[in-house]
């Protein structure tokens, strides 16, 4: 779309879109403004076919955004991230650097990931406890956080404002309904403290230093 900002080296594939404006019902939560800021993506950058990215977002330098993603606008994603094939994130969202969002995965508005975090396949995160009832949920919309580290099993759901700490795994199947303490193995629904994560899997000892 005009204006958008698209840094060097790109690769951008077949039927992708940048800086799409967002559609608004009489119903939606979230309203159009009548003048948003261009989107803009970073240096080396590889943005795979039907990928839509809104308006308003910044995508930092070398990630990896794989086909039929989508990103919502007034998002900001730092470098070195691979977002997979078909994953949302949702507006309002901010992205460290070099986490791994994988296939399917869903990260509601208003959510935020640090660095080196792990969303498996199908994994759900959501924002309103009141599922869309009660005036009250307007106070009350909280994305999720996952702290340094923290990874989320294959179809895990985070419930609205829980903390995944650093070092702290949800595991498969999981149904996260408070916060996860630190270097912490949660399982079941809901999800209690299974064991401690393996030394060897700490993110102190898996850095990547790849550019």
């Amino acid at each position: 779309h005009p204006h958008s900002k698209i840094g060097d080296n790109v690769r951008i594939d077949d039927n992708t879109v940048i800086g799409k404006k967002p559609l608004s019902s009489p119903r939606s939560i979230f309203k159009i403004k009548d003048n948003y800021s261009p989107t803009i993506i970073g240096n080396q950058c590889q943005i795979g076919a039907n990928v839509v990215i809104y308006v308003q977002c910044k995508i930092g330098n070398n990630n990896l955004i794989a086909d039929l993603a989508t990103i919502r606008e007034d998002t900001v994603i730092g470098d070195l991230n691979i977002i997979g094939r078909n994953v949302t994130i949702e507006n309002y969202c901010q992205i460290g650097n070099r986490n791994k969002l994988e296939t399917n995965s869903y990260i509601t508005a208003y959510s935020k990931l640090e660095d080196y975090c792990f969303v498996a396949p199908c994994a759900a995160t959501s924002n309103d406890n009141y599922m869309g009832r009660d005036p009250e949920r307007f106070k009350h919309f909280k994305g999720v956080t996952i702290k340094t580290g923290g990874r989320i099993g294959v179809n895990c759901t985070v419930l609205p404002g829980k903390t995944i700490r650093e070092d702290a795994v949800a595991a498969a199947g999981a149904v996260i309904t408070r916060d996860l303490p630190k270097k912490q193995i949660w399982a079941g629904n809901p999800a209690k403290n299974f064991k401690e994560v393996p030394k060897a899997q700490l993110i102190k000892y898996n850095l990547d230093k790849k550019k």
